[in-house]
């Protein structure tokens, strides 16, 4: 019985050894572990949503229908290539020029969702 409990005691006491050693790797590995997951989860679909944004304001025509940041819906008029302004027609003769950075979505009648009463 006394050679067992001294084994017991020299296991116990190299345990904590053990593990500071391994301590070092095992933070590494989980930082990488948190920066991937973050990557995959939250970096990695804000780009993707950027570039459709930015192919959405390059490919606006006359007539498509959009809504500014500043909740402005309208009907495009007029694009400016250069400027990178687009004139707006809200209503009637009323016509804004806006920034197309300002533009955020679609509202053509085939991207509308449809509700049914």
């Amino acid at each position: 019985m006394n050679i067992l409990s001294i084994l017991l005691q020299s296991g116990a006491a190299a345990a904590p050894q053990a593990g500071q050693q391994g301590g070092g790797w095992t933070m590494w590995i989980m930082l990488l572990l948190i920066f991937v997951v973050m990557w995959l989860f939250m970096i990695r679909p804000q780009r993707q949503q950027q570039k459709k944004l930015e192919e959405f304001r390059r490919s606006l025509q006359k007539g498509d229908k959009v809504v500014t940041a500043g909740g402005i819906y309208g009907t495009i008029a007029e694009v400016s290539e250069n400027e990178r302004t687009v004139l707006i027609k809200v209503d009637g003769d009323v016509k804004l020029r806006v920034d197309k950075s300002s533009l955020q979505k679609d509202f053509s009648e085939t991207e509308a969702p449809k509700t049914d009463k």
